[in-house]
């Protein structure tokens, strides 16, 4: 990697509804993996340090329009959102988890899929900024962080996933995408390693 490569931190679904116990949550297994892995503390410290270092971060999350006609992924899967009225854009279960809150100035990209690029305008913003390589975390990591390591490096970013900001549904799911899966678009790294 050159010197004049600028990051971007990409926070990855880290939303009410799928992170945090109460009574806005919809996947229980996966907030269980969330909060046994002690993915929300570690993705609160490699925030902290991005900020700290001036990297941009770019907040991303599951939101939908009243009309959900922007849901891009039309998968039966997707259909229960729209007919629970759920994850609307300013409802509290799709926003970004207090700890990891956009701060002013921070972008937050709404998405109506799986993939952060699809139907979104992250791409054109990172190339804007200059951005060369994206670091990644997020939940779920067989989803949307496979999802945007696959897009973005195809879009010709370099990719690093930090693995101990992601969790799955189960334990297997996450070791088998970051074991087999990421390491094919990027690399996989612990926070510990990151250098902002």
């Amino acid at each position: 990697m050159t010197a004049a490569a600028k990051k971007a931190l990409l926070m990855l679904d880290y939303q009410v509804a799928l992170c945090e116990e109460g009574p806005h949550l919809r996947m229980p297994p996966l907030a269980a993996q969330i909060a046994e892995r002690g993915v929300l503390a570690t993705a609160e410290r490699v925030l902290t340090a991005a900020r700290a270092a001036g990297t941009l971060v770019v907040h991303v999350r599951l939101a939908f329009d009243p009309s959900y006609k922007l849901r891009t992924n039309r998968l039966p899967r997707f259909d229960p959102y729209e007919g629970q009225r759920a994850m609307l854009a300013d409802s509290p279960e799709a926003q970004i988890v207090k700890a990891l809150a956009p701060q002013p100035g921070e972008p937050v990209i709404d998405k109506g899929c799986v993939d952060p690029f699809v139907g979104t305008p992250l791409r054109e913003m990172l190339a804007a900024e200059g951005v060369t390589e994206v670091v990644l975390g997020g939940v779920a990591t067989n989803l949307v962080v496979e999802s945007a390591a696959r897009h973005a490096s195809d879009s010709g970013l370099q990719v690093t996933v930090v693995e101990d900001m992601c969790a799955s549904f189960r334990p297997d799911f996450h070791e088998f995408s970051v074991t087999n899966m990421l390491p094919l678009f990027g690399s996989v790294a612990g926070s510990a390693e990151l250098e902002f």
